[in-house]
C-alpha cells in the first residue's frame, strides 16, 4: 500500500524521474526463491565433503574455495599461493600454542624441533590426504600430481580460508579438535628423528669420515616444478643419490639412503672401507 502510495506521488510531482528507478522491497517468494538458489549452491557434493572435513559450515565459501584451487588450475581466477602463505604463519602459531601449553618442561629448543616435525611439508601432505582434502583440490585434468606438495600446500592454504572465515580461535579449534585429536599422533612425531643430513655429519664426525652434499642436477618438470638430484660422497666416493623438489628435500632423500649405506658397510658384522670395493 505505502509503495504504491509513493508511486503515484511521484507520477504526480516527480514526472522527469523514472518509476522503476524505485524498486519495491522484494516479495516474500522471491527471497525465498533466492535462499533456496542459495542452499542448492552451498549444499553441492563438493560443498558437503568440505562441511565434513571442517566440522562446521562454512560462512563464506569462496575463501575455501580460492584456497582449493592451485596456480595451474586458476585460469586467471586467482589461486591459493597467497592464503598457503597465511595459513603457513597462522598453523605455525597454533601448533606453537599446542606444544607452549603441553610441553610445560620443555626448552625452546626442544618445541621448535618438535614443531618443525608436525608443520614439515611430508607431515602436512599426509594429513591432508587422510582427511580427504586431496579430492577436493582443483588441479589441471593433464597434471600427473606427483608433486604430492600440492595437497599440503592445500592444507595450509585451508587453515588461511578458516582464518579469514571465522577467525583465529577456530582455526585453533579445527586444529586442536580435529587434526591433533585424529590424524596426527604428537608423541611419535616426539620419537622420531627424522633429520637424516643432521644424523650422517653426526656419524661423520664422529668417525672421522669424509661426507660431502653435491647438487648435480635441476631440471624442470612439466609442471613447472624444479626437481634437484643431490649426491652423497663418502670418503670421496658416490653412495646414495636422491631426488626432491627442493635442494633439501633431495639432500635429505640422499642422505637417508646414504645411512642405509654405511650402516651396512661401516658397523655391520663385517666392516669394510667402501675405498676397497
Amino acid at each position: 500500500m505505502q509503495s504504491n502510495m509513493l508511486q503515484r506521488f511521484i507520477s504526480k510531482f516527480l514526472p522527469a524521474i523514472e518509476i522503476e528507478d524505485f524498486q519495491s522491497e522484494p516479495t516474500f517468494e522471491e527471497t525465498n526463491q533466492e535462499q533456496n538458489s542459495e542452499q542448492n549452491e552451498e549444499t553441492s557434493p563438493e560443498v558437503a565433503e568440505l562441511e565434513a572435513i571442517l566440522g562446521f559450515k562454512p560462512a563464506n565459501i569462496s575463501h575455501y574455495q580460492l584456497a582449493l584451487r592451485h596456480k595451474l588450475a586458476s585460469h586467471g581466477k586467482g589461486n591459493n599461493e597467497r592464503l598457503e602463505f597465511l595459513g603457513d604463519a597462522v598453523l605455525s602459531s597454533v601448533v606453537a600454542d599446542f606444544l607452549y601449553n603441553n610441553y610445560k618442561t620443555r626448552d625452546e629448543g626442544y618445541l621448535t624441533n618438535l614443531r618443525s616435525k608436525i608443520v614439515k611439508r611430508e607431515t602436512l601432505n599426509v594429513v591432508a590426504k587422510e582427511i580427504g582434502l586431496d579430492k577436493l583440490v582443483v588441479l589441471p585434468i593433464q597434471t600427473t600430481s606427483h608433486n604430492l606438495n600440492v595437497y599440503g600446500n592445500a592444507f595450509e592454504a585451508l587453515i588461511g580460508a578458516i582464518y579469514l572465515d571465522k577467525g583465529y580461535e577456530q582455526c585453533k579449534k579445527f586444529v586442536y579438535d580435529v587434526i591433533f585429536a585424529k590424524y596426527i599422533s604428537v608423541k611419535k612425531l616426539e620419537k622420531a628423528t627424522e633429520n637424516f643430513k643432521s644424523q650422517l655429519l653426526e656419524w661423520s664426525q664422529k668417525r672421522k669420515i669424509k661426507v660431502d652434499f653435491e647438487i648435480i642436477d635441476d631440471v624442470v618438470d612439466a609442471e613447472n616444478n624444479h626437481i634437484f638430484k643431490c649426491v652423497v660422497k663418502v670418503d670421496g666416493k658416490v653412495v646414495a643419490n636422491g631426488n626432491g623438489y627442493s635442494k633439501k628435500e633431495s639432500q635429505q632423500k640422499a642422505a637417508k639412503a646414504a645411512i642405509n649405506f654405511v650402516k651396512k658397510h661401516y658397523e655391520g658384522p663385517k666392516k669394510t672401507s667402501i675405498n676397497a670395493q
